[in-house]
């Protein structure tokens, strides 16, 4: 029998298999020690035990989920926007085939901040803007094909957007702290909860990205800015590496404002951080 994990609590998997049936399971003990993660399609015995892993195609390790079609990166007014960690995501995302989708939340607070984010993501990754206080919420529920994971500073409002297009308090709020402007972190456990056409998962602690997580050289980001392709072309060099050059044709077009600012500065940050992370 062939199924899907959809929630892990300790040593019980819980399992949709093909049939719709959903099973409570154990696993044998040497799957136990590789791991199996939320997301993964399993096989089991005739006793209902988990005896294998089918292959995977992505997984994040914290929180674990296998097997990622699509990620919300959910964003909104409050707390204060981090881009540098959007940026991170969307990366994550092209090298490990997940298909990105941008959610602007609580568009009811500040239309002016939403606006901004909107300039700057608009020609990057297909944007979704909503409230979960109002029916706009459910223009996400289309988008939901396949195993679908939200992600996103805390406090965002990932829960309540579960909450939102389930109509049902089923996963627990963030609080967010003014002191601090940032959120306090509720969501202990991974688990995908089911819609039409797929499954969608709160991912807790996938608040910020470790940069040790994206595998590449710090030379190929720029391939993965998509903004930069057309302007690259006036580049002097073809191993120009966007860096405040001045026979560079990103840093001209960041000059005449044909690519966002803060996208440029993040991938500065990122080439940066990136190159400091291999020389260990």
């Amino acid at each position: 029998m062939r199924g899907l994990v959809i929630k892990k609590q300790a040593n019980l998997f819980r399992v949709e298999l093909e049939t719709g049936e959903v099973l409570d399971c154990l696993a044998r003990k040497v799957l136990k020690s590789e791991g199996i993660f939320v997301g993964d399609y399993v096989f089991l015995d005739e006793d209902k035990t988990i005896a294998k892993i089918d292959k995977r195609k992505n997984i994040l390790i914290r929180p674990p989920v296998a097997n990622i079609d699509k990620m919300f990166i959910v964003i909104a007014p409050v707390p204060k926007p981090d881009f540098y960690t959007v940026d991170k995501m969307l990366l994550f995302c092209k090298l490990n085939n997940i298909e990105p989708i941008l959610c602007i939340n609580k568009v009811d607070i500040d239309t002016k901040i939403c606006i901004q984010i909107e300039e700057i993501y608009k020609d990057v990754i297909d944007i979704l803007s909503f409230s979960t206080l109002d029916e706009s919420v459910f223009v996400m529920e289309d988008k939901i094909e396949g195993i679908c994971v939200l992600a996103g500073q805390s406090a965002v409002g990932k829960s309540s957007i579960i909450n939102g297009l389930k109509k049902e308090n089923i996963s627990k709020v963030d609080t967010f702290s003014k002191k601090t402007q940032r959120g306090k972190q509720t969501t202990r456990t991974v688990e995908l909860y089911k819609f039409e056409r797929g499954y969608l998962a709160d991912t807790a602690g996938f608040s910020k990205l470790d940069e040790s997580l994206l595998d590449l050289r710090e030379e190929e980001i720029k391939s993965y800015y998509d903004e930069f392709l057309r302007p690259s072309a006036e580049c002097k060099y073809k191993t120009c590496l966007h860096l405040n050059s001045k026979d560079c044709g990103v840093c001209k077009a960041l000059s005449q404002k044909r690519i966002s600012k803060v996208r440029y500065e993040n991938y500065k940050k990122l080439y940066e951080s990136i190159k400091q992370l291999k020389k260990f």
